[in-house]
């Protein structure tokens, strides 16, 4: 067995088709598959989130996806850990491994590592908990943007925990967020071959708007409407449950709450196409290019 790991990262927007590659990719090489996508992790969020089918799980052994209760607390820290520590028991039998998902910030940590974020005074913290806590989400979403566009437009902004990360981290230091995110990858044991998946816009938002639709048809909202009393939580402040939680709060109606979520899905698509598209090392396919795909894969393992 060749000393050679290699770790194939499978990214792109969500809806473009990576679970279906990232199945065929597993059985080629006789693997399994790791996710990095930080909203699959929670087992009590299943359709919002479009996590792969049983029927899909069952075909090839997956890591990290129902691995958490959203009551837990967990960052991207926590998650390098376990990727890494899954990563090292996997290449002891294998030369390739999967990883896939459409959150930047998760995936980089396994391949590049973290950036090293300055501790802040919680007084801090605090201040800005109790801003948002009587100002609302609008206010805090304008507050990043104006003190670190950078991040803002690569940020999941229906999230207040990491939006306010940033906003503690520029008041307490002076310094962007996104200021913190450029030193030196560090040097991984295994080599990354990195695949990302796009489709023509109308096509991708076409796909998008379609999903949303077999999403609510198999009881969407009925899985929010479970988990509105837990609204609160880190967890839930994500696209798919945030829509319906305004909508059984009563700001608006069920056809509104729909068309917010077929929007906000696409502007998520939109934001993690700007965080990946950053990246050079990333080389692009549309999702139907099997061939070619496993022909640029096996070039860079060569």
């Amino acid at each position: 067995m060749t000393d050679q790991k290699f770790l194939i990262l499978v990214v792109g927007p969500t809806a473009v088709g990576k679970t279906d590659l990232c199945l065929k990719l597993a059985k080629k090489f006789k693997t399994e598959i790791i996710s990095c996508d930080s909203r699959q992790f929670y087992k009590e969020l299943n359709l919002g989130t479009a996590k792969p089918s049983p029927e899909e799980l069952a075909q090839v052994p997956h890591h990290l996806i129902d691995s958490l209760s959203i009551e837990e607390e967990y960052d991207v820290r926590k998650f390098e850990q376990d990727a890494l520590r899954i990563l090292a028991k996997l290449f002891r039998t294998r030369n390739v491994v999967i990883m896939t998902g459409g959150s930047g910030l998760f995936a980089d940590a396994v391949v590049k590592g973290l950036d090293e974020i300055p501790d802040v005074n919680p007084e801090v913290r605090e201040e800005i908990i109790r801003e948002f806590e009587s100002r609302g989400l609008e206010w805090l979403q304008a507050e990043v943007e104006k003190s670190d566009p950078e991040f803002y437009s690569q940020a999941d902004r229906f999230n207040p925990q990491r939006l306010m990360r940033a906003l503690e981290v520029y008041r307490g230091t002076g310094l962007k967020f996104s200021s913190f995110r450029v030193r030196k990858k560090v040097e991984r044991s295994f080599k990354t071959i990195k695949v990302g998946l796009n489709r023509d816009r109308e096509e991708l938002y076409r796909r998008i708007d379609l999903r949303m639709d077999e999403m609510i048809g198999r009881g969407l909202f009925d899985e929010a409407d479970a988990l509105f009393g837990k609204r609160s939580l880190n967890a839930l402040q994500t696209v798919g449950y945030t829509e319906i939680f305004g909508y059984r709060e009563g700001k608006y109606d069920r056809e509104e709450a729909i068309r917010l979520l077929k929007r906000n899905s696409r502007r998520y698509a939109k934001r993690q196409l700007t965080w990946f598209r950053r990246d050079p090392e990333i080389q692009w396919f549309h999702p139907d290019q099997e061939n070619e795909i496993f022909a640029w894969i096996s070039s860079q393992m060569a």
